[in-house]
């Protein structure tokens, strides 16, 4: 019988305070990702999302404006390699955060990245990319 865990994690997504707004995706071999990871020990997730920010792309979170009143999480089930036999429950909460511009990026965990244009609904990735994306979306429109 298979144990269960919950896991935490963090990401942002990340986009530009311009005329024809632009966010962040992150490239993996196979799918588009956002900036996020695991939460270290008692971190909070706001403090785990800014930490992963800044490792995978270098965006100073300081450098960010951090939308306090945006929150959103997904939780669903995963298993790891190191932990065949386990199943974890894994909550992801992601903050949305603001730039002036276009930032540069310093890939360190991802194979690229790109700024997509901000143009809803989008069609990038079902699970989890376009769920957040349409609650962005609604968010601005109820501000």
């Amino acid at each position: 019988m298979s144990q269960v865990d919950l896991v935490r994690a963090a990401g942002v997504l990340v986009l530009t305070e311009t005329s024809q707004p632009r966010f962040l995706l992150m490239r993996h071999p196979d799918r588009w990702d956002l900036p996020k990871g695991h939460c270290d020990g008692d971190e909070t997730y706001l403090e785990a999302a800014q930490r992963e920010l800044q490792e995978e792309t270098g965006i100073d979170p300081l450098a960010c404006r951090f939308d306090d009143q945006f929150r959103f999480d997904l939780r669903y089930q995963v298993s790891y390699r190191k932990h065949p036999k386990r199943v974890f429950d894994k909550n992801v909460r992601y903050f949305l955060a603001y730039v002036p511009d276009v930032v540069r990026i310093d890939v360190s965990e991802h194979d690229s990245f790109e700024w997509f244009a901000w143009s809803p609904p989008h069609h990038i990735q079902s699970q989890t990319i376009d769920p957040l994306l349409a609650a962005v979306a609604a968010h601005h429109s109820s501000c």
